[in-house]
This record gives structure tokens, sequence and C-alpha cells, in this order.
């Protein structure tokens, strides 16, 4: 059989277009054979592709690449690629004629989180024609909702002669493609016109025809045996954007009846059944990764993750395992369970200690069961990449009492050869281990079945993948080549801390990682899919350059973007700058500085923490000139003028104008936010004013071209590697190619009104919110609704008059009236979805709301050592069955259109 793919597209010198087909290959990576076509004139081009008889009744995937001297140069889009059935029945040959397939702008409606949750279809196969002449129509048609089909009507009498009760439906055989074959012996025309229509499956007199104007197609010749292909441009109809509204919960949040003092994926279940009775139709979770390093409440933040594949035990629901058969322990684990359930906050040590018991107990009763059945084989196939390091990694973390894997004699690195060992059952080192595999398997179980049943309920479960990963985790023991442990990951000065935020994650080896295609990523984000349809990037911008801060630094002023384009000393003295380099590298220090900051004891700390330099200059101490040496020595003191005193000595260190490259010593960067600064402050007026130009050409212009293309290196490649929705948290410091990118790869942006992306305003317009994007009030590590309100009575003011066209004095607290009517105007925008917090949900209600706002905050970034124990106040089935705040959820979302 012969498949002759022919494709017009216009190359220039040197470029060749190449057929790749894909071969799709379970639980290996897909095979790809590639094929130089040929052309005429370099613009029309064809290859001519011979299948043996063995590929009877066969599906072949490909799309098309340019390849210029042996580099690709771009592809097609890879999320979907072209699909053709072939059968070799009556020996046919095939000629298809494609057309170039970029990323669509409405990819989304691709995504799982559409075609799995919310126009969701049933895909089927095209059955073999009997026409000894076959025509076959291809396109796209993704606006179709889950109750309309498609059909082809034309002017010929075949087609229906325009009778829409005439037309020939057509098959659906990928995500949103439909195909259809038509007798091409009873066409009367050689130049085919026709135009596709909408059927409704419910009313079939309500049908929508395509718009513009006819489709005209002028045929080849088909002989006898042959099948003529036609993949034609997507089909558009006048149906609305759909909106879509739901709520963001941290799954630890969650409270029933059942829960263990913690929520867990039981849990997650109910939240659903509520998302799904107030018509929303997203809900919204904060990563669920293990992250237990020391066994404490230190643990507690989600975001430093110890396995980008390993999910937390907390998350275990407890109730759909076996029950204990020793009555007293049973007893005591439910009067456990009643305690701390009741508690108004997570104690996170106490309920990680009483969930791994019982998992420990359930594991020594019904392991053995477990470890021979089917499920559990067919989960450890599929998963021991990942899971026999994990498993060795907890079993030496506990029994070194340790995650700092440099202190694990002989254990300092994963080794592969020990893999085999783990992994067979019945040996020493299996059984070791094997506590670690059963509660794994127990958690995937469980997520998978909830992912399962939000999409049988509609709902789209969205996730979030942190940027890093915890420098003593399994990930970086297991492959170190992928990180940079001399630095550590942050984010400058923004709104949520004026010193920026120190994570403490290792820096990406972004060279390493891009020799494979970013496989590590890519394999993160295919996992994540298994329990996701949407997702959330978390600090996109580190994509593009990550905040990376020396190692013995605490605040991020010291830090810098990398990677990017330093400056040398003749580049700043381009400028009109002379470059005094002590001056501007070493910490500032003088008289007038000390007694600014210290006041009273300025004496005190030149004496202890100071050595004179010269006139009224002043040097750090060797014993804590960096601000890890200084947290060192006020370790434990916790009163207040420790506290000063430290911070203090903290702003001494970061008082540069410069920082020096972490990698090449001759270039330098300028400090962020130094002219907050007191080295700022000594300059003249006219080098500020020089400084300032350096400054600013060095984070908005200099690096722009730059970042874009450290973007594109990375980022195509995971928004193609799942038919998950791509979302972004763009905020912060963010530069020019940051929106050329996200518009690019169809990425929704995070939208928030009290942080507008116009430097222009003071507040966000929600009307001009862009579709492709998430609209919100308040994140995880952001105020409450209620509490930003009362935060800056000037600035809630200024938004009551001129944002919500209200006039005179802004009530405080927020009244419920009042936070209804916010968060109506927010459903109302543009944008495809909007996610509201719990919190801010439950504000509308004074009656339900909790007394003090303050207890309803997640997270405070400025502080590192966060405990995150949030936890709902009312319970989820009370929630569910509050009828008052069930319709009013319900009618807040019907009256802003949304679905």
């Amino acid at each position: 059989m012969k498949i002759s793919f022919n494709i017009d597209y216009e190359t220039v010198f040197g470029e060749e277009i190449l057929l790749n087909v894909v071969e799709r290959v379970k639980n290996v990576k897909d095979k790809l054979s590639q094929f130089r076509m040929n052309n005429v004139h370099g613009k029309h081009w064809w290859y001519d592709l011979n299948k043996s008889a063995s590929s009877q009744n066969s599906v072949i995937d490909y799309f098309y690449s340019i390849d210029c001297d042996g580099n690709e140069k771009r592809h097609e889009w890879l999320t979907q690629p072209h699909r053709l059935e072939i059968s070799a029945d009556k020996g046919k040959s095939y000629k298809v004629f494609d057309h170039w397939i970029d990323i669509p702008e409405d990819s989304y409606l691709y995504s799982s989180a559409f075609t799995e949750c919310v126009n969701k279809r049933k895909l089927s196969t095209p059955l073999p024609s009997n026409f000894s002449r076959t025509l076959r129509l291809i396109v796209r048609a993704p606006q179709l909702r889950d109750n309309k089909s498609l059909a082809v009507v034309g002017k010929d009498t075949s087609l229906g002669a325009w009778d829409v009760f005439k037309a020939i439906p057509m098959c659906e055989h990928n995500y949103n493609e439909w195909v259809v074959d038509i007798d091409a012996s009873t066409l009367k025309y050689n130049k085919l016109e026709f135009k596709f229509a909408a059927i409704d499956n419910d009313d079939n007199q309500n049908t929508l025809w395509e718009t513009g104007l006819n489709r005209e197609i002028n045929l080849v010749d088909i002989a006898d045996g042959d099948v003529a292909v036609y993949y034609l441009d997507q089909a558009f109809f006048e149906i609305p954007d759909l909106k879509l509204a739901g709520t963001l919960v941290p799954v630890f949040s969650l409270r029933s009846d059942a829960s263990f003092g913690i929520g867990d994926f039981g849990d997650l279940k109910k939240a659903i059944d509520w998302i799904a009775a107030t018509n929303q139709r997203v809900l919204q979770v904060l990563p669920i990764n293990d992250t237990t390093i020391t066994h404490t409440w230190t643990d507690s933040y989600p975001y430093s993750c110890i396995s980008i594949f390993a999910l937390h035990p907390q998350y275990a629901d407890l109730t759909l395992l076996p029950k204990i058969k020793d009555a007293q322990k049973s007893s005591e684990f439910e009067s456990l369970r009643i305690q701390l359930n009741s508690l108004a906050q997570i104690d996170y040590e106490k309920v990680n200690d009483a969930k791994l018991k019982y998992l420990q107990e359930i594991y020594l009763q019904e392991g053995k069961h477990i470890f021979n059945s089917a499920e559990f084989k067919k989960f450890f196939a599929e998963a021991e990449s990942w899971l026999v390091p994990y498993a060795q990694y907890c079993c030496l973390r506990d029994k070194y009492a340790t995650a700092d894997f440099s202190k694990w004699n002989g254990h300092s690195a994963w080794n592969e050869n020990d893999r085999k060992a783990l992994s067979t059952p019945g040996s020493k080192e299996y059984k070791e281990v094997e506590f670690f595999y059963f509660v794994q398997y127990i958690l995937n179980s469980q997520m998978e079945s909830v992912h399962k049943y939000a999409r049988s309920k509609g709902v789209v479960l969205k996730g979030d993948i942190p940027i890093g990963v915890n420098r003593n985790g399994c990930d970086v023991w297991m492959e170190p080549k992928y990180f940079n442990l001399n630095g550590q990951a942050g984010a400058p000065p923004d709104d949520f801390s004026v010193n920026g935020q120190n994570w403490g994650f290792p820096t990406y080896n972004w060279d390493e990682m891009i020799k494979d295609d970013c496989a590590w990523w890519v394999h993160r984000f295919q996992n994540m899919n298994k329990f996701f349809d949407a997702y959330r990037i978390d600090h996109v911008l580190g994509f593009f350059r990550i905040w990376e801060i020396p190692v013995d630094a605490v605040h991020g002023l010291l830090g810098q973007f990398s990677p990017a384009l330093g400056l040398t000393r003749e580049e700043i003295e381009a400028y009109g700058l002379h470059f005094n380099e002590e001056h501007f590298t070493k910490p500032f220090i003088s008289d007038w500085i000390l007694d600014r900051v210290f006041k009273e004891h300025a004496g005190e700390v030149k004496d202890k923490y100071l050595n004179h330099s010269h006139d009224d200059i002043w040097v750090m101490k060797p014993e804590y000139d960096t601000q890890r040496k200084v947290e060192a020595a006020f370790e434990g003191k916790t009163s207040d003028i420790d506290t000063w005193v430290r911070d203090g000595l903290y702003s001494l260190i970061s008082n540069v104008l410069f920082v020096r490259d972490h990698k090449d010593y001759n270039k330098f960067h300028p400090r962020i936010s130094a002219q907050f600064d007191f080295t700022y402050e000594a300059l003249y007026d006219g080098d500020k004013e020089i400084f300032n130009r350096i400054y600013n050409d060095y984070f908005y212009r200099r690096n722009n071209q730059f970042w874009y293309r450290e973007a594109i290196k990375k980022l195509p490649k995971l928004v193609q590697a799942t038919r998950m929705l791509v979302c972004a948290e763009d905020l912060g410091m963010v530069p020019d190619c940051v929106p050329w990118v996200m518009n690019e790869l169809k990425i929704l942006s995070l939208e928030l009104q009290s942080m507008p992306k116009d430097p222009h305003v003071r507040f966000g317009h929600l009307s001009r919110n862009p579709y492709r994007s998430v609209c919100t009030i308040s994140s995880h590590d952001m105020p409450t609704l209620r509490q930003w309100w009362d935060e800056d009575i000037e600035r809630t003011q200024a938004y009551y008059n001129s944002m919500l066209y209200r006039g005179g004095a802004a009530p405080h607290p927020l009244p419920g009236w009042l936070a209804r009517d916010i968060i109506s105007r927010h459903l109302t925008s543009p944008s495809m979805l909007c996610i509201l917090s719990i919190q801010d949900w439950l504000s509308i209600d004074e009656k339900l709301r909790l007394a003090d706002q303050n207890a309803e905050r997640i997270n405070i970034p400025a502080n590192p050592k966060h405990y995150w124990r949030y936890r709902m106040h009312v319970k989820i089935e009370d929630l569910i069955n509050n009828i008052d705040f069930k319709e009013n959820i319900t009618e807040l979302i019907n009256q802003s259109g949304r679905k």
C-alpha cells in the first residue's frame, strides 16, 4: 500500500520538510520515524510511504517539521498531531493533502479539561468504507459542546443538496477532529462545494452552520482503489466561549466528618460533590507531593517536595482501607482521630505520626495480599523507575535520622546497581523498603480514583507544579547532574516581601536538562497527568530566569537573575558611571548608616561585629561577614532586641550597589532594589540618575530577547507533553518577553485586580482581562479578601470609590453584601476561569465565615519558616447541606454566564 503525503509550505534556502511518523509504544517513549520529503521549488512537498500488508486497519499519527542543516528549526503542534486511519482492503492507495498546523488560538479546547470534563464526547473509530473510490474529509471543530456532532452538507446530491436534514454525519476519531468517507463515484462535480454543520443531538431542528463562505475543493482524479484525503482548515461556529468558575482549597485544609485531623483524598471527593452542586466546574489544589524531611511541622511547606512523583502519606483516606483487626488498636486510633479532627488547625506532627502508624498496621495486616495482587504489580511496573529510588531514600532518611544524604555512609548518591535487589520480592533489601511501595500504591490508587470521579462529575481537577524541589530531596539525591547546589532559588522583592524570598531550593542546571530534551520535566508533567486535567505552573518566570541567591545569604537582596547577561566594567562606565569596584561591590558601612540603623546600640554593634577600616568606614568582622554566619550567631536568640540587631546586620551585608556574577568574576549585576538602600543614598545626584538608567536597561530591556530564547528552549516541550490545561503564575517582576512566550504557547495568565500588570493603574480593570486567563482575588500567598480590605484603609477607600463606584466611606470590616458584590464583578470578567479561594467564597456569608479573618491566612511568604496549618472551620458535608449558601453561590455563577 502506498500513502502519498502532500503539503504546501514555502521554505527558504537550506530548509527541508520532514515527515515524522509517531509509533505509540505503551509505557515507553514514543518511537519516531523521520522521512525527508521531496519538493517542487520549495513550495509543494511530498513523500510516498509504503506500508506493508501487516499494517491493515491501523492508525498513523504524524506531524511535519522543518530541518535546516540537520537541526530542527520548528515543528507543528505536537499535542494533537495529524491522524490517518488506513485499511489494506482491496489494495487501496492513499493521497493525503495536508496543511501546516501551529498551536491554535483555541488550543485549550483540546485539553483534557475540556474534552474529558466539560465537553465530554465519546471518540469512535471510523468504519472502513467499501467504496471503490473514496473521498475523505477531515476537519477540526473544537467549539462544539458535548451535545453536538458534526455533519457535512453540500451542493452535490450525494451531500444532501444543501438540505441539512440529509447531511452526512461525521465521526469524531480524535479530540475535536471529525472524519467522513464519501463515495466519490456518486459525485457529479469535480469541484466540491460544501459546508459543515453542527447538529444538536437533543434537537435536530437546532442546527448551526459554520461561518464564512461555502468551501470549495478542486478534486484530484480518484481512481479505483484510491482514497483521497483532504485535511481542511478548522470549522468555526457562532458559539460563545465557555467561562468556568471554581474554588481553590489546599487538600490539607479540607474538613469532613471522617477526616483524621487533616484533609485527605476522601475529602477531595466530597469537595468535588460541593463544586458540582454549586454549578462550579474547577477545583484547584496546592501541591500534593511528599515533603517529609524531618518528620516535624517544618515539613508542612507543600512547595518543598522531596519527590516530584511520590504523594504525601498524610493524604491517605484511611476509611477506604481494611479495618484494623485488633479491636483495642482500632478503638485507640478512632479516639485519636476524633481528637485531632476537632482541632481548629492542623497538628502536623501528631497527624502524620498517627497516619504512618495506621498505615504500618494495615501494611503488616494486608501487605502480603496486596503485593500479590495484579493491581499492585501493574502499579510497580509503571512506577518502578522513580518508586525504587524513592523507597530507598525514605528508608535511609529514617535509618540515619537525617535527610542530608552526604551523611549516609556509602549512600551519598543513588546507585543504579541497587535497583535489582530493591525490586526483587523476597530479598532483604526489598523487605526493608516495601512499606514505602505499599504506601505509594495506596496513595496513587486513591488519587487516580479521585481523578476519575471528578471527570464523572464534569469537574476539572487543577494541580500545582512547584518551581523547585528540596535540596535534600530524593530528586537531587538521584539525579544531581540536574541541579546547582551552590545557589538558592527565590524571588526578588515584591508586594509579598521587601527583602525578596529565599526558598532554599537548588537552582536547575538547564544546560544538562536540555541535553535530553528536558526528560526530567516531561516525566514530571506526564505523571501529574494521571491525577489532573489542568495545572498551575508555579513561578513561570523561573523558566525564563530564576532569582539565584548565594548559599551564604539569608535574604533575597543579594541574588541575581540566572541566566542573565551581566555587565562588564567597560559597559557600566560607558553609561558615564565611574566604576569603583571596592565601593560598589562590598558592603558600604559608615558611622551615619550605623547610627541610623542601630541608634543607641551603634557603639555595641561596632565593638562586637565590626572592624574599623578608615575614616568613618567600617567592615564586618570575618566571623560575621555573611548573612548565614550572622544567622548562626543569633541561633536561639529570640528577644526583640536580638532580632532587631540581627536584621540590622543582614541589611549592612546587603548594602551594595552591584553584585558580582556567580559564574564570571568580571561581570556584575545591579543589586535589586538598591535605590532603597544607603549605598545608593550616598551617591551624587548625577550618579543616581546614571545608575537608574543602568538599572532600568538591565532589568527591563537588556535581557528580554535572551530570556525569550531561554524559555523557548524549555516551555514548548513541557506544555505539549500532556493534554492538561496549562495555567501560569506570572506575577512579580515580569519582563516583556513573558507575555510573548505565554501568548505563543497559549498559556493562561493569572490576573489579580490588586496586582495589575499595567504599571499605569493602581487597580486592574476586570473588563480588560484577557480571555486566556485565570481571574482571582487572592492566592495562598496573599491575605484573603477580608484581610486585604482592612490592611490599608487608604487603599481600600480608593478601591471602594474608583473600582466599586460607591460614594462615602468604605465600611470596615468587609460586610458580606459587599464581598458578594466584589466576587460578582470578578465572575463577570472575560477570563476563561474565575477561581476563588474557599475563604473568599465564605466571605459573602457573615453567619458562615470565621469571626477572626486572620485565622484564614494560609501562608506568609516573608516568613520562610511559616507553619502551613490552615483548616476549614466548616465541614464539607455542612457546606453541601447549607441550602442558603449553596444557592447564593449558584446564583452568582449563573448570573455571570459561567457554566
